[in-house]
């Protein structure tokens, strides 16, 4: 269970209800498709059109092109909510910048229905060929949520990969990094792939030790959220370090530096305009879509 009170975590709070009872009822599913009620997720590449309210736009089924296959989100207060898969969508279309400002208007909810549609068509993007035996003969099976190959019969489903993402406690204070690719002035809790025969805590302690030459005890978990680029599972923890000395590995991380309650408020607050000034904050906070954002609050509400 999240330790987060009151927090909710971008990504997460979606209304959908998944429907996996209709996802191998041809019949069902059939029937869904043909519901006058039916929506489908208007996409701009592979980016969300906001509607004039701030909020995803849905269409009608007739939108969508006709040589898309549909695959099925889920309902919504009964209705049917779908989203268009189209092989021909350029890579670029991937990797739009323009897809973190809209983030910055889109409610936690609304962002988290937008994560299954987005992740579901990255993976299908991805996996068009059988990875077991190479064929072309992959197709769509469950509503969009596997793919079956004709050719050896292989089913494959869309999967995510976990990351931990933690703050190292010392002494009061939290470790902040950041990498390069970040903006200016911009620093985040640590983070990594978990690494298959290992577990989360295990996950934590090697993530820091590496990263930035640290090693960590009592680790804990916060919360989590999915992450849709292109499709993790963002963990979040905390843990204690035994010293505040840092090795950084300088191909992960541009720079780290351990900043105290009051450093992580102002940053906090610089985001909301209220409290200290944005000159007083030691570093940019993410924005609150990114799980970072609620961990920070998790530690500042948590009071210790």
């Amino acid at each position: 269970m999240s330790m987060l009170a009151d927090h909710q975590p971008g990504f997460t709070g979606s209304p959908l209800d998944r429907a996996d009872r209709l996802r191998a009822d041809a019949e069902a599913l059939a029937a869904a498709m043909a519901d006058w009620r039916a929506r489908l997720l208007r996409l701009d590449g592979i980016d969300p059109v906001l509607s004039p309210d701030g909020l995803l736009d849905w269409g009608s089924l007739a939108e969508a092109d006709e040589t898309a296959e549909l695959l099925l989100l889920g309902l919504i207060d009964g209705r049917p909510h779908f989203v268009a898969l189209d092989y021909a969508l350029p890579e670029a279309a991937t990797r739009s910048p323009a897809i973190f400002r809209m983030l910055d208007l889109l409610p936690a909810s609304e962002a988290a229905t937008y994560a299954a549609a987005r992740s579901l068509i990255d993976w299908h993007l991805r996996h068009r060929f059988c990875a077991r035996c190479g064929s072309g003969d992959s197709r769509i099976v469950r509503a969009g949520w596997g793919r079956k190959c004709d050719a050896c019969g292989t089913e494959s489903y869309p999967r995510v990969d976990p990351v931990v993402i933690m703050l190292a406690e010392h002494d009061g204070r939290v470790l902040v990094g950041r990498q390069p690719r970040y903006p200016k002035g911009r620093y985040s809790a640590l983070a990594g792939f978990v690494e298959p025969g290992e577990s989360i805590e295990e996950a934590v302690a090697r993530e820091l030790w590496e990263e930035a030459g640290l090693r960590v005890r009592d680790v804990r978990y916060v919360t989590s959220q999915p992450w849709p680029f292109p499709s993790s599972l963002m963990i979040a923890c905390v843990a204690t370090a035994d010293s505040p000395e840092l090795v950084l590995d300088t191909e992960e991380l541009e720079d780290a530096f351990w900043v105290d309650r009051a450093g992580v408020a102002a940053a906090m607050n610089a985001g909301v305009g209220a409290g200290r000034a944005a000159s007083d904050a030691p570093f940019i906070a993410p924005p609150p879509y990114a799980i970072a954002h609620s961990l920070f609050r998790w530690w500042l509400d948590r009071g210790g």
